[in-house]
């Protein structure tokens, strides 16, 4: 039950996450993806920072540099880049690849066996998500292909790499959380301003947007992630990805009104029930082995007392019994 609790609160990040979408088109200004991954990192790391009270130590600056820069540094622009060059659908298949990039790296880096079942759940999850999300019109792009595929590995690569170094000693996920999007904003910045240039006029409406990114979107949902990350393992975390893009397309028919076929929502089913089954398999391959039966002592066998007395001679008079 424990352990069902806490896949269900980590659930929460995706689905935030599909809000993404929707507040970007309908409150941000258009045409900034790297301002506003920014705005959701930088502010929103700063804020756990303050509230943890705690700065990293040691050999944990470099770390969560490199968690920052792989989870929310290369992970945020290359996403924007994809989704910028290539049709929704197209970018959002991409990224629900990412739980077949971790399960390879968790075998390789965690030593998580590589289940076949597992293996198939991704796959049926990634196919579902395509039939919800990709349209006859949908065209390819080299450039954004690679991107996507780059920013799914980068945030797989993020998440092994969150499991395999843990936390320190005494630290919790928000500081956690907090230096990976502090690191994360500091890596985008110079880049939002060397493509994009000055930060765009914002009215009430772009920062109730940005608020919401920042608050909710970002600071409060990688927080369950992380927290996820190390109460589950690496790949039963990664499996709830596609919902991620399922909440998106049920946002857009309740929200901005646009229609489901019959074939979405049959690709809705599928996404789902291969993320729930995933997680089914993923409980089982966590759950320890049972301990070996205990066998009665045949007939005939020594007595507690005369094995005791049995070994002490053979101690004493045979050196090889001793070694």
């Amino acid at each position: 039950m424990k352990r069902l609790a806490t896949v269900a609160v980590t659930a929460l990040a995706p689905v935030s996450w599909g809000s993404t979408y929707a507040v970007t088109t309908e409150l941000l200004p258009p045409d900034r993806p790297l301002f506003t991954a920014a705005m959701r990192a930088l502010p929103a790391g700063l804020l756990l920072t303050a509230l943890s009270r705690t700065l990293p130590t040691g050999r944990w600056w470099g770390r969560a540099a490199v968690l920052g820069s792989l989870n929310i540094g290369a992970f945020f622009p290359l996403l924007f880049l994809s989704a910028y060059r290539l049709p929704g659908g197209v970018a959002a298949v991409l990224g629900s690849v990412g739980p077949l990039f971790v399960v390879g790296l968790a075998a390789l880096l965690l030593g998580e066996r590589a289940r076949l079942r597992t293996v198939l759940a991704a796959v049926t999850a990634a196919f579902g998500v395509s039939m919800v999300v990709l349209t006859a019109e949908a065209r390819l792009d080299a450039v954004g292909v690679l991107a996507g595929l780059v920013s799914s590995a980068s945030m797989a690569a993020g998440t092994v790499m969150t499991k395999r170094w843990g936390r320190p000693e005494g630290v919790g996920p928000l500081a956690m959380t907090g230096w990976q999007l502090t690191a994360g904003g500091l890596v985008i910045i110079p880049v939002a301003a060397l493509v994009e240039g000055a930060p765009p006029a914002l009215d009430g409406k772009a920062l109730l947007g940005y608020g919401y990114m920042m608050l909710i979107n970002t600071g409060i949902a990688y927080w369950l992630w992380f927290r996820g990350i190390g109460q589950l393992t690496a790949t039963s975390v990664t499996l709830l990805g596609p919902l991620s893009p399922l909440t998106a397309a049920v946002i857009g028919w309740a929200a901005l009104g646009q229609a489901l076929t019959p074939v979405q929502l049959l690709g809705m089913a599928i996404a789902f029930g291969a993320t729930v089954a995933g997680q089914v398999f993923a409980a089982r391959a966590a759950e320890p082995p049972a301990p070996a039966p205990t066998t009665a002592p045949k007939t005939g066998a020594f007595s507690s007392t005369e094995k005791n007395n049995r070994n002490v001679s053979m101690d004493l008079t045979s050196g090889r019994v001793r070694r």
